[in-house]
């Protein structure tokens, strides 16, 4: 265990921006540690200090790239998705891997950065990118794909160049959301010749890019995309509209303190059927405010079942539009 000095000389250096003092206090701890016969602890703070040294230092974030990029540092956990147990894994591996790079790489293997969400809207594609940021501790930058695509012969390129760019320099998750807008299949009939060559760099910068960072491509419209795009992701993930049992857990998670214990979770399912998880989970925050205002002390069967009621109503009129 570090000693009291030591603790509190890495508390102010951190809070002070010294970066010199923090890592030669974080140092004096490993030596600390190997002294009383902690090894492992030794060499694992010894890793991490050699980890940070030869990444990119974080810069204050480009302003060349404030109306193409807006930047948030998320608290979601992986406990906020409600998925199905194999995308869950498959998002857990991604962690895992990101985690333990450092052991991969010394087998001359790479970790999962890329990775392509494909399903309908509100399933989660973007909260997956968030829980990324969140459970990794890094910001993450979203970039707006209706500032990025321009009808100006190469502005589309240049701003994609400056995206990769500043993906390199600034280590965090970058989501590319409603990627079809530039990932559409080269052969498309409405397709133009500025949006191939955007394509194109895409596919070249995605494939040269070494960064630390993770590349968070999503879309509702996978059947749009060019072939050519999923050989250059690590993993493909669909999403798809809760099933019944995860109907159950989204409500479960969403009340969690506005619900009795026996809360009947079965008589939702049906109310639910065909929303997506931000549809419900939305439902279940309209019901939770019903029951503050009406200083009710837990949400009532019937409220929650209008609230999702009239999202049902609201996606029929839409698809009758």
């Amino acid at each position: 265990m570090a000693t009291a000095d030591q603790l509190k000389s890495l508390i102010k250096s951190h809070f002070e921006d010294d970066e010199e003092r923090f890592t030669t206090t974080a140092m004096q701890v490993a030596a600390h540690e190997a002294r009383q016969g902690h090894s492992a602890v030794a060499h694992e703070i010894r890793s991490l200090i050699d980890r940070a040294r030869t990444r990119p230092k974080l810069v204050p974030f480009r302003r060349d790239l404030d109306d193409l990029v807006t930047v948030s540092e998320p608290t979601n956990r992986l406990s906020d998705l409600v998925l199905v147990d194999d995308a869950r894994k498959r998002i857990e591996r991604v962690l895992r891997e990101f985690r333990q790079q450092d052991k991969l790489h010394k087998h001359g293997l790479n970790h999962r950065r890329k990775l392509l969400l494909t399903g309908p809207p509100g399933t989660g594609k973007t909260l997956t990118a968030s829980v990324l940021a969140g459970e990794l501790h890094l910001p993450l930058y979203t970039v707006l794909m209706d500032k990025l695509v321009t009808k100006f012969m190469g502005e589309t390129s240049a701003k994609l160049r400056q995206v990769f760019d500043a993906i390199g320099e600034h280590q965090g998750v970058y989501l590319f959301d409603e990627f079809d807008a530039i990932g559409a299949e080269r052969g498309f009939e409405n397709d133009v010749g500025e949006m191939r060559r955007v394509l194109n760099s895409f596919l070249q910068f995605i494939e040269a890019d070494q960064s630390y960072s993770l590349i968070v491509a999503a879309t509702n419209n996978v059947r749009l995309l060019d072939q050519a795009l999923f050989r250059r992701f690590d993993d493909v993930l669909r999403y798809a509209l809760p099933t019944g049992s995860e109907i159950e857990r989204l409500v479960a998670n969403h009340t969690a303190g506005f619900s009795t214990r026996d809360f009947p979770l079965a008589q939702i399912v049906e109310s639910a059927a065909s929303l997506s998880h931000a549809e419900i989970a939305q439902a279940c925050d309209d019901a939770i405010k019903e029951a503050v205002l009406g200083d009710q002390p837990a949400v009532s069967v019937e409220t929650l079942r209008s609230m999702l009621a009239e999202r049902q109503s609201a996606y029929r009129a839409r698809s009758n539009d």
